[in-house]
């Protein structure tokens, strides 16, 4: 469905309803999230959000594009490793940022709709896929694959960045009771955890560049 352009004096709106949506989404869901509450509490028209982003499902689609962006924008992404050489110091950089608290912390309801969108897909996630994941999995494959020095298409690369990931979004979705209660140790040493996440990625990595590394072509007689 088109989404109409809406006017400049309209933009602190959009921006409002952007924000509150979040905040609602978070709380309840894409199922139970309703675009009568979300213009009350925002104290807009009940027509805003038809307005704005032509329906519910229009505006639910901006608010998962911007989670995924407050969690870590593809920007970000490009920014961090601009200034780093070595492409295993990228990698640690990014990985790194994503299970910084900070990265919770500055996206008070990014990181909870995210995560309920993982837990529980709807019939948006396509569209966050395209717009949110892919961009930055590109990025990602390009890294995986100067690391494993492979082309970037091969199979090896795509299960490296699975790999590599994986663990963070483990770690990042697990409930706060596992560490503390469970894994005590993993809860007492933070810094500790992620040195050792990045060794076993690393060496994990190699393994795989070995594994596929293409044979030598023997010299011709």
């Amino acid at each position: 469905m088109a989404v109409r352009a809406s006017r400049p004096d309209g933009t602190a709106t959009r921006a409002l309803l952007l924000e509150t949506a979040g905040q609602v989404f978070a709380e309840r869901g894409y199922a139970d999230a309703t675009s009568k509450e979300i213009c009350e509490r925002a104290g807009t028209p009940m027509a805003s959000v038809n307005y704005h982003f032509g329906s519910r499902e229009g505006l639910y689609e901006e608010v998962l594009i911007e989670a995924h962006r407050q969690i870590v924008s593809v920007e970000e992404l490009e920014e961090m490793t601009r200034a780093i050489g070595d492409p295993r110091e990228k990698l640690r950089a990014l990985l790194q940022h994503l299970l910084a608290p900070s990265s919770r912390e500055g996206s008070p309801w990014g990181f909870r709709v995210v995560l309920r969108e993982v837990m529980s897909p709807g019939p948006l996630a396509p569209a966050l896929v395209e717009k949110a994941v892919r961009p930055k999995a590109k990025l990602l494959l390009g890294l995986i694959a100067q690391i494993l020095g492979l082309p970037p298409d091969h199979p090896a690369v795509q299960r490296g960045l699975v790999f590599s990931v994986l663990p963070c979004i483990v770690m990042l979705v697990a409930p706060k009771e596992i560490p503390s209660k469970v894994l005590p140790a993993m809860a007492a040493d933070s810094g500790a955890v992620f040195e050792d996440l990045m060794r076993y990625v690393f060496a994990g990595l190699e393994a795989l560049g070995k594994a596929h590394k293409p044979p030598k072509r023997k010299a011709a007689a």
